[in-house]
């Protein structure tokens, strides 16, 4: 009896043990999370073609994926192929989340002087988000700046994500292996049929859809205007405005692991 008793004892402290190392390295790996910050990108374009419409980050892709993550406790950085003061677009101060952001003196101040590209430090991020606009469609895909940032964010353990048209800047990200980031993974975006729904099949330089297919993604989606978020190898993207959200919820869930 003393025996087994003994035994019992050995065991709860073997399980207390290991459920106490593997606490403090959550814990660890979240606090080394919390230490680094993410780092949005905006468009610094401001015209859908030759159309004359006006264009630039759809401000509901920013808001609401900042609001998740700012109450959370993680800093935010902004930064545009351009810098300085980019274009807006959905400005729509109807939204509380959008009136928040918007009136928010340090983060209006960040994103009114967003850094340039040779200003990021990658180290300093855990996370990478590709906020979504038409701009993106024209800015984003061909800027090797901002895809060697994400390539060296993502080899170094963190997370690369976009919404809606922001994954216009996911097309050209290479990866030390000479593969594409998507090649192989679960990927959504804008699609075809809101592209076509919203009339700019013609007027965008190409079809986000079309383009990461030929990257070899798995390209995932559902009906226009639909929320959908998709997560694989810590690549995160969502189909429209209305996925932004859970966008920011997908991102802080993959930062917990």
């Amino acid at each position: 009896m003393v025996r087994k008793l003994l035994n019992m004892k050995k065991i709860a402290f073997l399980l207390l043990t290991i459920f106490t190392i593997g606490f403090i390295q959550a814990q660890t790996k979240k606090s080394k999370n919390m230490n680094k910050k993410i780092l949005f990108v905006v468009t610094s374009h401001d015209k859908k073609g030759d159309t004359g419409e006006e264009t630039g980050y759809y401000l509901g892709e920013v808001s609401h994926p900042w609001e998740v993550l700012h109450k959370a406790g993680y800093e935010i950085d902004f930064v545009s192929p351009k810098g300085g003061t980019p274009p807006v677009d959905g400005f729509d101060l109807k939204d509380p989340v959008n009136k928040e952001f918007w009136e928010n003196k340090e983060y209006k101040n960040k994103i009114d002087h967003s850094l340039k590209p040779s200003e990021v430090n990658p180290n300093d991020y855990s996370t990478i988000f590709y906020a979504g606009g038409h701009g993106a469609m024209w800015d984003f895909a061909d800027n090797t700046q901002l895809s060697t940032i994400a390539s060296k964010i993502y080899e170094n353990g963190g997370i690369v994500a976009g919404v809606c048209h922001g994954p216009a800047g996911l097309v050209n990200i290479k990866l030390n292996n000479g593969k594409y980031l998507v090649d192989g993974k679960k990927i959504n975006a804008f699609t075809n049929e809101e592209e076509a729904e919203v009339k700019l099949t013609k007027v965008v330089p190409f079809l986000l859809e079309d383009k990461l297919k030929e990257r070899g993604a798995k390209f995932e989606k559902s009906g226009l205007w639909q929320n959908h978020v998709v997560s694989d190898q810590r690549v995160i993207t969502g189909q429209n405005p209305q996925s932004a959200k859970s966008v920011g919820e997908a991102i802080l869930k993959e930062l917990n692991k």
